[in-house]
């Protein structure tokens, strides 16, 4: 009995020990896995680490900013833009573009800034910024270190075949020299030649063009940017406000109570004439009210309040010549536009047009009414000497002061209506030429230091300082895009500072058009003048007949089903070689701009983007007369006639057309746009620079 409760003991304290055991390992077991769970976890924290820290290196690398000193000024540019620094005294160059000799067109995205107390260019480059662009709009805010807004512009191909306008939005932060793009749902449509203005935190967008390569479409749309909310808004006004037409190349100033805007250029097409370049003089002001907060706390559903009012037009001789291309910048300082240059273009005939090219200065004081003041330059005095007599009708000149006399300022009734702003606006213009410098001229005589005239030149105002940066100039048919930089201190308006030379060499007036002379006997020209007149006449008849029968035509839907029964077979021209083909397609592109064309062939053939329905509808009435002449169908039977006429002039054309299709493409018009500009119909362009846009 003993014997087995002692092995009953034992068998317990066994089970007990292996129990024991059992638990010891199951604790080892947790404790290995925590470890290497622990381990896994440290490890893949470490992972997670050296990612982070390689995707941050990464975008630093994509993302960084070169610095580089420059010599001088950027490089020969048109349409770019000049900014003041909003929070430091610096000069801010975005873009531009340069027309070469050979024809090509250059586009720039470079960044310059210019300080002036170190007179000294630096170039920054971003991997990360807009593309190359010109006639875009910029305008400054000191918020968060300051920031400059960019919007639009233009891009075109090499050859300027045809040009894309950008609608993207980007922010510069000043304090890191890089770029930012803002995309939002609802925006302004593409667009270039637009101006934008700040006031308070809202950015002011308004007009500009769009040219799709057939017709230069002007607007005067209104859209506002909250800078807090990062949000565009588009103003609609009542159809019986007023508000300008629509416009490019205008003057937008801000001031305290709102946007000041001056001037323009326009075209205007009338069907069966070429467009006619239109030049505006007119000024208008948008006073700028935010809508306080209710008493809720709630805000106004509209925080802002808009409304144009349209100032009269002060006949005074302080007032610049009506002209177009003159740019205005604003003096802070006075709270004062100051406009300088332009161009004045007069059509002495439908192939001739003569420029007058200004190097004046004016101020416009924007409160009040507003007022032009002359800026001309003050002559020194002279030491000892009489006084010397001013000549007669000299304007008086501006010397800006806190406290100042008014001039005189008798101001016409305003005009009613949008159509008899235009209608002033084309009156002919009395143009001031630049004053002549004699060789032999007082050197200390200010006006010898007056800038080259010029027009779309690029103005800055820093403090009192105004900045004149390059600009276009012409002589004959040669265009001259300036590089030359100068400066004037606004405030004392004693001399011009070339801070740096032109490098641009322009002829003497007539010699480079002496080349162009024939050589030929002058009565030789004349037998062949009054040889001609004859054929001249008929000529004529014949364009007159053609624009009769082409004002004739009617916009009309043509169900082609009903045109195409029993049609003849598709013509399938021969394949070109793809260079010959590129040579065609860019020599269309120039033939369809010449408005020296006949009506006749501008309506026979096909456009870009233009499917063969769309040009059978525009020219039906062209292949009717065409088949009726050598058919005796009539009817249904005629028109398939006609069809069929249309039909192979368009396979003709087709090959050329998809490679022009190609270039616009290249250009980055999308195939909404190149419809577009088919429906639009044939219209030429004016002769004039393309920066008269």
């Amino acid at each position: 009995m003993a014997k087995k409760k002692v092995t009953t003991l034992d068998s317990k304290a066994a089970a007990k020990a292996a129990k024991k055991a059992k638990a010891a390992q199951k604790v080892e077991r947790k404790e290995k896995k925590k470890t290497g769970k622990q381990r896994d976890e440290e490890d893949d924290d470490q992972d997670l680490e050296g990612i982070l820290d390689k995707m941050r290196r990464e975008w630093e690398d994509a993302h960084r900013v070169t610095e580089e000193l420059v010599e001088g000024p950027p490089s020969r540019r048109a349409n770019a833009t000049l900014t003041a620094c909003p929070n430091g005294n610096h000069l801010w160059c975005i873009g531009g573009e340069y027309f070469s000799d050979d024809g090509k067109a250059h586009f720039y995205n470079d960044v310059f800034r210019y300080s002036p107390e170190k007179d000294e260019w630096r170039k920054f480059v971003s991997p990360t910024c807009p593309g190359p662009r010109s006639a875009h709009a910029v305008v400054a805010s000191p918020v968060g270190g300051g920031k400059l807004f960019l919007f639009g512009g233009e891009f075109s191909s090499l050859y300027q075949n045809s040009f894309h306008h950008y609608r993207d939005f980007w922010c510069f932060d000043i304090a890191t020299h890089s770029w930012d793009r803002i995309d939002t749902k609802v925006r302004p449509s593409a667009r270039s030649g637009h101006r934008m203005a700040i006031w308070k935190h809202y950015i002011v967008l308004f007009g500009g063009f769009y040219d799709p390569g057939i017709r230069t479409n002007y607007l005067n749309d209104l859209w506002l940017f909250d800078t807090q909310e990062y949000k565009w808004r588009h103003v609609e006004f009542k159809e019986n406000e007023r508000n300008p037409s629509p416009r490019s190349g205008f003057s937008f100033l801000s001031s305290a109570d709102g946007i000041l805007l001056h001037g323009g250029y326009c075209k205007e097409y009338v069907k069966g004439s070429r467009p006619v370049g239109v030049m505006l003089d007119d000024t208008w002001f948008l006073p700028m009210t935010l809508n306080p907060v209710s008493e809720t706390g709630k805000a106004a559903a509209n925080p802002l309040t808009v409304k144009w009012e349209r100032r009269k037009r002060p006949s005074t001789a302080f007032a610049p010549s009506l002209r177009s291309g003159c740019t205005m910048t604003l003096w802070g300082a006075k709270n004062m536009g100051i406009l300088f240059g332009g161009v004045t273009d007069e059509d002495t005939d439908e192939e001739t047009m003569e420029s007058v090219f200004h190097n004046d200065l004016y101020g416009y004081q924007i409160a009040g009414n507003g007022r032009w003041v002359s800026l001309a330059l003050k002559k020194p005095k002279k030491k000892g000497g009489a006084k010397t007599k001013k000549p007669a009708l000299q304007p008086k000149k501006y010397v800006p002061s806190d406290e100042e006399s008014e001039p005189p300022n008798s101001e016409d009734e305003d005009e009613e209506g949008g159509d008899q702003e235009i209608k002033r606006s084309q009156k002919k213009p009395v143009p001031r030429p630049p004053p002549s410098i004699d060789p032999e001229v007082d050197p200390d005589d200010p006006n010898s230091t007056l800038p080259l005239p010029r027009y779309n030149a690029m103005l800055a105002v820093l403090r009192n300082t105004l900045y004149i940066y390059g600009g276009i100039f012409e002589r004959g048919s040669r265009e001259y895009t300036l590089d030359d930089f100068h400066s004037l201190q606004l405030d004392k308006l004693d001399r011009y500072t070339c801070l740096r030379h032109s490098g641009v060499v322009i002829p003497a007036e007539g010699e480079d058009e002496s080349s162009d002379e024939d050589e030929g006997d002058d009565d030789d020209e004349d037998d062949e003048d009054s040889e001609g007149d004859d054929e001249g006449r008929e000529r004529e008849a014949q364009e007159r007949q053609n624009r009769e029968n082409l004002k004739r035509t009617k916009k009309v839907e043509v169900v082609v089903e009903e045109v195409i029964e029993d049609e003849p077979p598709e013509v399938q021209p021969e394949t070109p070689d793809q260079d010959a083909l590129h040579s065609k397609a860019a020599a269309f592109l120039g033939v369809a701009k010449d408005t020296t064309r006949s009506a006749e062939d501008v309506i026979s053939t096909p456009l870009p983007g233009e499917t063969l329905a769309m040009f059978y509808a525009r020219s039906r009435e062209y292949w009717a007369q065409k088949a009726h002449a050598s058919s005796d169908n009539r009817g249904k039977a005629l028109r398939r006639d006609g069809f069929a006429r249309a039909q192979e002039r368009y396979a003709e054309y087709k090959p050329i057309l998809e490679e022009v299709e190609k270039i616009l493409a290249e250009a980055g018009l999308d195939e909404e746009e190149m419809r577009k500009g088919a429906a639009a119909g044939p219209a030429g362009q004016s002769g004039q620079s393309r920066n008269r846009r």
